[in-house]
């Protein structure tokens, strides 16, 4: 019996193993700088329109910065169209949006804001005001976060291409809450990269990203992740998607620690979510795209119980093998001090030893998020709901 169960604790860290190192040392080997830059397009064509929605809830304090920053995007208003959806806000999001909408640096700008009396849900707004626009394609932004002016420049010169689905632009932060975050990030470019050069990026960032519309499918009320069901669901149809690092979105909010371990809460549970109601990204028809989203999101998401399985099953094992007992004690040391050291008043970590402790807090914020969402805790709203009544 002991012979199995060592057998399982060895199998399970060779998972955690390959996740961690062995996943981004392949995938970078793997990939190839084969996707053509939206630059290189040999011939201009006719821009399309972009109709660009961002959902809103409570976002008096940025809303007039992302008016001002998308009034100023390099594109031809007649081919452009901002939509602010607010969502049962109870500030002054939708009254501060006009207003900025009527400075005069802004009056070009072809601006609608749709106030929905009673809050229901981000999810409630994709799928209600997607099916009342008629252009093909969508642009998802989130109030927060700041564009780089050639942006959808060149999202549409992608969209040329009739196999593109979705287009991703590279998250950036104003000002990352912890070197931890910062490092997180940078490394999640670098993955996001690769996988799109071996098929796709494997989710993008809810910050802004393009789709077809006529490829977009409502999505279930409980969709927590929806950045990532959305396109990633136009992939496994067989689209393309691209990811552009020359579109930048710049998050402007510094999350605070408590802020932080709620959204990484959410997204683990999410992620699970995902996990279970796409499996047909694992196919293997696939190819690239399979593998990544297996080694990169399937692992990830089943990574917080993995860990605690191994952790279990090495605090067993320690009864008859000494050097899992100082394994296991060193886990748990660990585990603790990524909790309590960064919450002493006044302590200065090292760098390194900040990001380690990033990545342990965030695995126990993924075993709380998925242990939330097998419990049916996490519900995909950003507050509870109710109606669907509308103004505009």
């Amino acid at each position: 019996m002991a012979t199995w169960l060592l057998c399982l604790l060895l199998l399970l860290w060779a998972l955690v193993v390959y996740h961690h190192v062995g996943y981004p040392l392949l995938i970078t080997y793997l990939s190839r700088p084969t996707i053509r830059s939206a630059h290189q397009a040999e011939e201009a064509q006719a821009l399309p329109h972009i109709v660009m929605l961002v959902p809103a809830y409570n976002e008096a304090e940025v809303i007039a910065d992302k008016v001002r920053n998308t009034a100023c995007l390099d594109y031809p208003s007649t081919h452009f169209t901002l939509i602010i959806a607010c969502d049962g806000c109870t500030d002054e999001t939708a009254s501060i949006a006009r207003v900025t909408a009527m400075e005069p640096e802004n009056r070009e700008l072809n601006i609608e804001v749709i106030e929905f009396k009673r809050n229901r849900g981000k999810v409630a707004v994709l799928n209600d005001m997607v099916s009342r626009i008629d252009q093909e394609l969508i642009a998802l932004s989130d109030t927060s976060a700041l564009l780089s002016i050639d942006g959808l420049q060149i999202a549409a010169r992608h969209f040329n291409h009739a196999p593109v689905g979705v287009v991703a632009a590279t998250y950036r932060l104003l000002t990352p809450g912890s070197t931890g975050e910062s490092k997180y990030w940078q490394y999640q470019t670098r993955i996001l990269e690769a996988e799109a050069r071996l098929g796709s990026p494997i989710g993008v960032h809810g910050a802004l990203y393009f789709f077809r519309r006529r490829l977009f499918n409502r999505l279930a009320a409980d969709t927590i992740n929806d950045d990532f069901v959305l396109p990633m669901s136009i992939v496994a149809k067989g689209h393309q998607a691209v990811y552009e690092t020359d579109i930048i979105a710049l998050e402007l909010e510094k999350a605070s620690d408590s802020m932080d371990q709620r959204r990484r809460v959410r997204i683990s549970a999410g992620n699970l979510q995902q996990l279970l109601r796409l499996p047909e990204l694992l196919n293997p028809r696939l190819g690239g795209i399979a593998f990544a989203f297996f080694s990169g999101k399937a692992l990830r998401a089943l990574m917080p119980m993995l860990l605690l399985m191994q952790l279990l099953l090495c605090g067993w094992l320690a009864l008859s093998y000494d050097s899992l007992m100082v394994i296991s004690a060193f886990q748990i040391v660990m585990v603790t001090a990524a909790y309590s050291l960064p919450r002493v008043p006044g302590i200065q970590l090292p760098n390194m030893t900040t990001t380690l402790f990033y990545l342990i807090n965030g695995y126990r914020c993924g075993l709380i998020g998925c242990l939330r969402y097998i419990a049916g805790l996490e519900r995909g709203h950003w507050k509870p709901v109710s109606t669907q009544e509308i103004s505009s």
